[in-house]
């Protein structure tokens, strides 16, 4: 007897809500609760402790954790995070979104993601190389170019995945390019790929507010998270004539009713490390910036930030998800009902995977493209998938985000229904 899909409700967790975006999907693809389960189960994890010698001679030990939620499509694709708040079911809910963004970008890859327990401000280099060796040595098995390849996420950067690919390499005996992306490209890492996710997020703003025959250059952004994606997305709006009025990061924020001067804001936080205290705006706080009156918001930061409460006093009227999971199953209910247009994030922010697959390509075959030839691609490819994920929507009166499940879910289900159960 087929089980009914779970109920849309609010969810405290990053898992809690994946889990009802694919039960969603799985409903409005009419699929039975065998299925349901095999797509909403990691196919593999594994969990790891890791010790480490301080730099002063102590001993400290973290747990590691690598998830493989779905290989049918490909080997396994995802990030490496360093955060205090990793846990094993955050671990999996990424490893999930990237199953869908993998299969939406129509990449041959299957999601999967990992994370150490770990404040990485609190470090030095040579401990957090320590760390990142050890972490890789030990989950060894699980990786390779042709079973799970890793890269940069929160807290980690091209230096930790040219530990990884390097500690790696030296035990297998050879240069091993392939098992990470997101490297320096001294050590086979690609053109493009440092700002592959914030133009994936600007192309698929673009095409967002074309369909309602508005251009960048009309628009007044907020964006709610100035790390690696947001810093480089807020640069990418402002060059294409977008007016930005407010960025913040962990430390709180800024904004400036008329614009900010992003080169001197980016400059500023060259200099001191946040956006706090930038001369050339009013200090703002994170929650503040989410109910600002601009048209469109970009959350670029953590996961769960638009939720129940927060949702409500939106009024953008496009959120373009850049961050991982940024809202929760009820607010993403709450903005449909008030006709506010989401860019999900398995499509808004899959430029970084996009590219990353392009340095997996590159390194396989030992032949680099040029900047312009991967950002040409990238371009394509992002376009591509916000035509198919908008067609599905209009054609099926769906949320982009309903929209662009159902085609992620429904290709991982078709590349299990083929490939059939073993034994």
């Amino acid at each position: 007897m087929t089980e009914p899909a779970a109920p849309l409700v609010e969810s405290p967790s990053p898992l809690g809500t994946a889990r009802a975006q694919l039960a969603k999907a799985v409903d409005v693809l009419g699929y039975g609760g065998g299925l349901h389960e095999m797509l909403a189960t990691p196919r593999r994890e594994i969990t790891v402790s890791i010790p480490l010698r301080r730099d002063d001679g102590t001993i400290e030990l973290f747990t590691g954790y690598r998830v493989q939620h779905n290989i049918s499509r490909g080997p396994g694709k995802g990030g490496l995070r360093y955060a205090a708040s990793v846990d094993p079911d955050e671990v999996r809910a990424l490893a999930m979104l990237m199953t869908w963004k993998c299969a939406v970008v129509e990449l041959p890859y299957g999601g999967a993601k990992g994370g150490v327990t770990i404040d990485p401000r609190r470090y030095s280099t040579s401990e957090l190389e320590r760390v990142t060796r050890r972490y890789t040595s030990e989950i060894m098995p699980m990786i390779g170019p042709e079973r799970d390849i890793m890269a940069p996420d929160i807290g980690t950067d091209e230096q930790t995945m040219a530990w990884v690919m390097d500690t790696f390499s030296v035990n297998r005996g050879y240069t091993i390019p392939a098992v990470a992306t997101g490297k320096p490209l001294a050590v086979g890492g690609s053109l493009g790929r440092l700002t592959a996710t914030s133009r994936g997020v600007v192309h698929t703003a673009r095409a967002a507010l074309a369909s309602a025959g508005v251009a960048l250059s009309e628009v007044r952004v907020a964006v709610q998270g100035f790390g690696k994606v947001g810093s480089h997305a807020t640069r990418f709006f402002a060059e294409a004539g977008a007016t930005v009025v407010a960025v913040s990061d962990q430390y709180g924020g800024v904004q400036a009713p008329d614009g900010l001067d992003v080169p001197a804001l980016l400059a500023h936080v060259a200099a001191t490390g946040s956006v706090v205290g930038f001369a050339g705006g009013e200090a703002i706080d994170n929650t503040t910036l989410l109910a600002l009156d601009v048209d469109v918001l970009v959350p670029a930061a953590v996961e769960g930030v638009l939720d129940a409460e927060t949702a409500g006093s939106v009024k953008a009227a496009w959120v373009v998800e850049a961050a991982n999971g940024p809202t929760t199953a009820r607010a993403d209910a709450i903005l449909a009902e008030r006709g506010i247009v989401v860019v999900p994030d398995i499509l808004a922010n899959a430029g970084g995977v996009v590219v990353s697959y392009f340095e997996w390509v590159q390194a396989n075959q030992a032949y680099w493209w040029t900047e312009r030839e991967i950002e040409e691609r990238l371009e394509h490819r992002m376009l591509e998938a916000y035509a198919a994920v908008a067609e599905a929507a209009r054609t099926q009166g769906l949320s982009l985000r309903d929209a662009a499940m159902m085609i992620g879910v429904r290709r991982v289900a078709e590349a299990h229904q083929i490939r059939g159960l073993y034994p």
